[in-house]
């Protein structure tokens, strides 16, 4: 059949009710459109426009693999301005090709393991500061950790900079997360108008990152280094020209961007859905006591499912685009819905159960499972990501006991750009006295 010119149908309500579902109870507002309209279908959003949702595997691959001079990510992206004009989520075609292959040697898996120890000691100083016995929302304190593991393993901080920086950059990225959905509000009115704050911190921000690229420059041992900024001081364009300042600026708070408040949160559900399955959390106790790490990791991939933190993977279309049976127009955009994806019965059998069993020796498909998105816009820093989750859930598990909780589920937050739980991820825990050295068999299997 020839497809249908124009956009695919959907619900026909307001769009102020559309976009008061979408953000207070997105999952049953989708569902509900999907069971009407099938894998493809329009919802009209406010400060969005039309947005074509998508949900089927072979669709999604489509889209992720399609010609990026049709398929835009980052050009109309509301984090562009935020972010900076040489972010890798705000760039495209040959200009977002170049700086992604720069950007991705440091996240190689050999790299990976020399920062290991760094997240593992910075989360056991974190979590030693929980207190015991009382209710506390874990969000807060994941979010220092992966604060403190970005500044020293991508920034290269230390000393009384880093200190600045923890101090600005939390109220930087909540501001800007704000700010991205509101287009309008971007205009500098004085330093008390809420743009007119963000710009003035990132002015502060980047006075210290300039002082941390300056001294990278200049350092003789520069090769020596293992953290991020090392690397992209040395790199070079195709012409042979280093990178400017404002180009690593640009990549580094975008570093942080994607990398410290998706982590955070995702480590925030993690709890909320242990505590919730205390079998699936005694066999983790056990697993990592041993020195294994296997159900850790399907974990991990489960709780990404069953709470992916950013909902959609967006595509401006810049010319006409054919998908679903439907030649979408120019200026239309494409939402690669994962919350959507992840519940499809067909792709996670019961998806409404949490069972990290499915992953247990088994890989998730690429296009079925989409935390991290896909194609040549595949976040750079998942890997990383995977191994910060693993190694903050490890010390967690081996240095305190989560008690279990009977409570109902948290239910979802929409922060600006990442979903959180709305508790913040409660906890109760109490110190774990002694932790049983792993035989020494597992050990070196380990």
């Amino acid at each position: 059949m020839s497809p249908i010119a124009g956009m695919p149908p959907g619900p026909r309500m307001p769009k102020a009710v559309q976009t008061v579902g979408m953000l207070t109870r997105q999952r049953p507002f989708l569902e509900r459109n999907r069971r009407r309209y099938g894998p493809i279908f329009t919802v009209n959003m406010a400060g969005l426009g039309r947005l074509v949702v998508v949900s089927e595997p072979e669709l999604i691959k489509q889209v992720f693999m399609a010609d990026p001079k049709t398929l835009h990510a980052g050009s109309q992206s509301p984090l562009r301005r935020v972010l900076g004009n040489n972010s890798l989520l705000g760039i495209d075609e040959e200009h977002h090709m170049e700086q992604r292959k720069l950007l991705l040697p440091p996240f190689k898996g050999q790299r990976m393991r020399a920062y290991e120890p760094q997240i593992e000691a910075i989360a056991r100083e974190q979590i030693a500061l929980w207190p015991e016995g009382v209710e506390f929302a874990t969000a807060e304190a994941m979010q220092r950790i992966t604060l403190k593991a970005i500044l020293q393993t991508v920034f290269g901080a230390s000393g009384e900079r880093m200190a600045q920086l923890e101090e600005l950059l939390p109220e930087w990225t909540a501001l800007g997360q704000s700010l991205s959905r509101f287009p309008r509000a971007q205009k500098d009115l004085g330093r008390f108008s809420p743009w007119g704050r963000f710009v003035r911190l990132r002015a502060r921000v980047d006075a210290i990152l300039d002082t941390l690229i300056d001294d990278a420059r200049r350092d003789p041992e520069v090769a020596a280094r293992e953290d991020v900024l090392a690397l992209m001081v040395q790199a070079r364009h195709g012409d042979g020209s280093e990178l400017t300042n404002e180009e690593i600026r640009d990549q580094l708070v975008t570093m942080l961007a994607a990398g410290h408040e998706t982590t955070a949160h995702t480590l925030s559900w993690a709890v909320e859905r242990l505590r919730r399955h205390p079998a699936v959390l005694a066999r983790l106790v056990e697993e990592a006591d041993a020195g294994g790490r296997a159900l850790r990791e399907a974990t991990i991939r489960e709780v990404q499912r069953m709470r992916p933190v950013i909902a959609f993977a967006g595509r401006h279309t810049r010319r006409p685009y054919e998908v679903g049976g439907y030649t979408l127009p120019k200026g239309v955009l494409i939402g690669l819905s994962a919350g959507l994806t992840h519940y499809d019965p067909r792709l996670f059998p019961h998806p409404d159960r949490f069972d990290p069993d499915r992953f247990l020796n088994a890989r998730p498909e690429t296009y079925s499972w989409i935390p991290f998105g896909g194609g040549v816009r595949r976040c750079i820093g998942a890997t990383f990501a995977h191994m910060e989750l693993d190694v903050v859930l490890r010390v967690l598990l081996t240095t305190v006991e989560l008690l279990p909780t009977d409570a109902p589920d948290e239910p979802w937050q929409f922060r600006g750009v990442a979903w959180a739980p709305a508790g913040g991820g409660m906890a109760r825990i109490r110190r774990r006295s002694e932790v049983p050295a792993p035989p020494a068999p597992v050990a070196a299997a380990a």
